[in-house]
């Protein structure tokens, strides 16, 4: 289950992975990025924090169509935050920040420990 953690106005955009992602999360989390490439944004930062959630309870066909997603919409891909308590996480950000910034010079992506959540708001907050 998906939910927006916080409400920015502008192009700022915060979710929270709960238990599992699922195929009807994984098109909430779209409508959500439309709504702000809607608002008339050119593109979105995004926070995905996984902290409760269960690989287990996980869809991997959800994960690919979500992956094939993010491919086709890079370029309205502004900076990304992953916040969650995850070793294997935190040493994957580098290597997946190393391929996102060459798609998308000028924004990155960085990982947050769960106690780090308001420096992570901070940097996909643009407008503040």
């Amino acid at each position: 289950m998906i939910e927006q953690i916080k409400t920015f106005k502008g192009n700022s955009l915060a979710i929270e992975v709960i238990d599992g992602f699922t195929e009807t999360d994984e098109k909430l989390a779209q409508k959500f990025f439309k709504e702000k490439i809607d608002e008339g944004n050119d593109y979105v930062n995004v926070l995905i924090k996984l902290d409760e959630m269960k690989i287990s309870h996980s869809s991997t066909k959800a994960f690919m169509e979500d992956m094939i997603w993010v491919f086709r919409n890079y370029k309205q891909m502004g900076n990304l935050a992953i916040v969650a308590h995850s070793k294997i996480l935190k040493a994957l950000v580098p290597i997946d920040n190393f391929f996102f910034e060459r798609l998308q010079k000028g924004y990155e992506e960085r990982y947050f420990y769960i106690s780090q959540l308001d420096s992570a708001m901070e940097f996909i907050n643009t407008d503040k």
